[in-house]
């Protein structure tokens, strides 16, 4: 088959399409799928960098996430599953190639009135939002919710999804308008604004119950600064450091809750729980119409290194997509 090789630690000139080996036969409970499309992720960007490895024994092809058709199940793979079935699944890795397996507790079937293509742009922004806000920081109807990088794949769908919900959303980001379009309540230009007064205007001082922070140490006392009462700030990435200098005193007079989780390193039985959640919980509003896949841009397999550069660029909304 063909997959994308990181053929050295490096920018993404590293990348290369190659002819490799078939995935190994199917162990206990986990099918073979044709990719019919790949989700890029920032976290492909760091793996190629050679800072986010592959868990034991996952693909080391990169992708996190890829839409595609059943082709074999192995051993004792649930009865809801047949070859043919059209799926999208969140992947320890292995996405950027034209074959995959996945263990079958993180396939979800494509949702009505989505395309088999874009669907490979669901999979892995609603496993790491529900599993986050919703799951962990328990965001609920009426609440206040802070998203920042809110054009990104994780912004754009966690504000529609918030939306959906009953939710306040605030953002920063760039790209106002197509925040503003997708739902967004309050939009900040992290430029040219400072996120943590702004915040503070449109809720009278209190600030907001939960933020989704891509950015790490740089934000971590202004998200503090921007939390209310019982707020919940999670942290899903490090894009402005892993080490800052904080005034806890906020967190005690506040009773703020720090929290931090990824995807990729999770157990199979964790992801397998995930996947059932948002199956349950998110895959209804798609089929509604009211979560959409945001699509920037498909790359063929062979232009992974255009992919990256693109995803490192920043200038797009949404998700970008590889085509095996």
């Amino acid at each position: 088959m063909r997959a994308v090789v990181i053929t050295r630690g490096g920018g993404p000139e590293v990348l290369e399409a190659q002819d490799v080996e078939d995935p190994a036969p199917l162990g206990e409970g986990e099918v073979l799928l044709q990719v019919a499309a790949a989700g890029v992720n920032r976290a492909d960007t760091l793996q190629r960098h050679g800072r986010h490895p592959p868990p034991a024994g996952a693909s080391p092809y990169p992708g996190l996430e890829c839409s595609g058709t059943i082709l074999a199940l192995g051993p004792n793979v649930p009865s809801r599953w047949s070859v043919g079935d059209k799926v999208c699944a969140v992947l320890s890795g292995g996405g950027y190639a034209e074959k995959v397996v996945v263990p079958a507790g993180q396939l979800l079937p494509v949702p009505e009135g989505v395309s088999l293509t874009d669907a490979a742009g669901l999979p892995e922004v609603a496993c790491t939002v529900w599993s986050t806000v919703f799951m962990i920081s328990h965001l609920s109807p009426g609440e206040s919710f802070l998203i920042h990088g809110g054009s990104s794949g994780i912004g754009t769908f966690a504000i529609q999804i918030a939306k959906h919900l009953g939710i306040k959303v605030f953002v920063t980001a760039e790209k106002l308008a197509a925040c503003k379009d997708l739902g967004a309540d309050v939009c900040i230009n992290y430029k040219t604004e400072d996120f943590v007064e702004r915040v503070k205007q449109e809720t009278n001082g209190k600030g907001v119950d939960v933020i989704l922070d891509n950015i790490g140490g740089s934000y971590l006392q202004r998200n503090l600064n921007s939390l209310g009462v019982d707020g919940r700030l999670f942290i899903i990435g490090f894009q402005g450091g892993a080490v800052a200098e904080v005034n806890l005193q906020a967190v005690l007079a506040r009773r703020l809750t720090i929290q931090a989780a990824g995807l990729r390193g999770r157990s199979p039985a964790n992801k397998a729980q995930i996947v059932s959640e948002v199956e349950k919980n998110v895959w209804p509003a798609v089929t509604a119409g009211k979560v959409k896949p945001v699509i920037y841009k498909t790359f063929p397999l062979s232009e992974a290194a255009e992919a990256h550069r693109l995803m490192e660029a920043s200038t797009h909304i949404g998700k970008i997509l590889l085509l095996p």
